[in-house]
């Protein structure tokens, strides 16, 4: 996949400055990214049980990945339900269309004309 430019973006996270190449397209959810990481990072050292910064690092990231999985989880229940409806009412539109072809054939067998609306 070709993307744009590669462009510098400087981050902040745990105190650190780092200078990242990336598309230049993808250059605020980058930002955006880091933030939240430096967020999450800050909750665990803040937390001052973890003292090292790659045992903080570790953390932060487990944690993320914890909050992705559940939301991942959700999001494929809800996926679920939403198929579940679809196909109970794709199954309630056909049943209604077989019972208005039924009807309408029994109409005919009367010998009454129908137009379509």
């Amino acid at each position: 996949m070709n993307h744009g430019k590669s462009i510098p973006v400087n981050l902040h996270i745990l105190d650190k400055d780092y200078v990242i190449a990336c598309p230049e397209e993808k250059r605020n959810t980058l930002i955006t990214s880091a933030q939240f990481l430096n967020e999450k990072v800050q909750e665990v050292r803040d937390g001052g049980k973890v003292a090292s910064t790659e045992r903080i690092l570790v953390i932060s990231a487990l944690n993320i990945i914890h909050e992705y999985l559940l939301y991942k989880q959700g999001k494929e229940g809800e996926i679920s339900t939403i198929n579940t409806e679809v196909s109970r009412l794709a199954e309630r539109v056909e049943a209604a269309l077989l019972e208005s072809e039924q009807s309408k054939k029994e109409v005919q067998k009367c010998g009454i004309d129908t137009y379509a609306v």
